[in-house]
């Protein structure tokens, strides 16, 4: 039995660019536990999908619990915290052990964006409805589907700026004739991340490239550490709001307010909306790009007549 070891699961498993929550804040656990999963148990990612879609039922469950719970109101929305961070926690070993063991398949990654969308629709509709009734604050109602709203838009969008890209990336490279990069390219572009502001560029590429500026030294210094410079995507959008929200509640031992549930949805909202425009943004100057080169290719003679010339 092969014994896998925490640099190898860090190898062969983490992304070369992921989001900030993931890197700092769920990867040193996932991590290990996926060694220790991995060597001593024979547990399969569909399973620890299930194991992510209970502990977020779960968590769903404490974020209501306020509404019958009374003075310990409070305990149950940390509990719905910890609860959610854990499922997404599971729900990135499930992926890890996909790739490190190489059982994965097709039907469970469908089953894992399925479960990641149930999760947190469940726990956001808990959390934010729970406290109207609680507390007989409209802002709740109001909030509750703008955040699902944004939820959407950022996967629509997402998923249309990937299609754009590989449809700009294909295009170009049949009018050029360059089919066997084409090819080549097809298995990373299953890998692409959406929510990436320019995913062509590498981290070996700053490595040694000294940056000039405040903004080039901070997107090196992010890249350097595994961290994508679109730092508020849809990770963070729901952590913020299934994690960092419902702990606020805490600095009502500190001061006269109850919580800051709503002050956090507002802000990544806000938050998530400035990073999608600039998805949008690069994307525009890529197509404006694209264009320009296919007039390009479109006025160059063919290679049998450069070749003959």
């Amino acid at each position: 039995m092969s014994r896998f070891t925490f640099a190898q699961v860090k190898e062969e498993t983490y992304k070369a660019k992921d989001a900030w929550w993931t890197v700092f804040l769920v990867d040193p656990l996932a991590g290990r536990l996926v060694v220790w999963t991995a060597n001593r148990t024979n547990i399969t990612p569909n399973q620890l999908t299930l194991g992510a879609g209970v502990l977020g039922l779960l968590s769903a469950v404490c974020f209501a619990a306020p509404v019958w719970a009374g003075d310990l109101g409070w305990a149950w929305l940390v509990a719905g915290a910890l609860l959610f961070h854990l499922s997404f926690v599971l729900d990135c070993m499930d992926g890890k052990i996909a790739r490190l063991k190489g059982n994965g398949s097709v039907f469970g990654a469908w089953v894992d964006f399925v479960f990641d969308r149930i999760r947190f629709f469940g726990c956001v509709m808990a959390l934010l409805i729970g406290q109207w009734l609680v507390t007989g604050n409209v802002a709740y109602l109001i909030v509750a589907p703008v955040v699902v709203f944004f939820d959407l838009l950022r996967y629509l969008n997402g998923s249309q700026v990937a299609k754009t890209r590989k449809s700009m990336k294909q295009a170009l490279a049949i009018a050029s004739g360059e089919t066997e990069r084409l090819r080549a390219e097809a298995v990373q572009e299953q890998a692409a991340d959406p929510e990436e502001d320019e995913p062509s560029e590498s981290v070996e590429a700053v490595k040694d490239v000294p940056p000039k500026g405040l903004y080039p030294r901070v997107r090196t210094f992010l890249l350097r550490h595994r961290v994508r410079p679109h730092l508020f995507s849809g990770i963070e959008f729901e952590m913020f709001l299934c994690v960092v929200a419902p702990v606020t509640v805490l600095v009502a031992f500190f001061t006269p307010l109850d919580s800051l549930i709503i002050p956090v949805a507002i802000f990544s909202v806000l938050a998530l909306a400035f990073f999608e425009t600039v998805l949008v943004m690069r994307l525009w100057k890529e197509t404006r790009r694209f264009e320009v080169r296919r007039r390009e290719l479109a006025a160059a003679p063919p290679a049998d007549a450069r070749t003959e010339g």
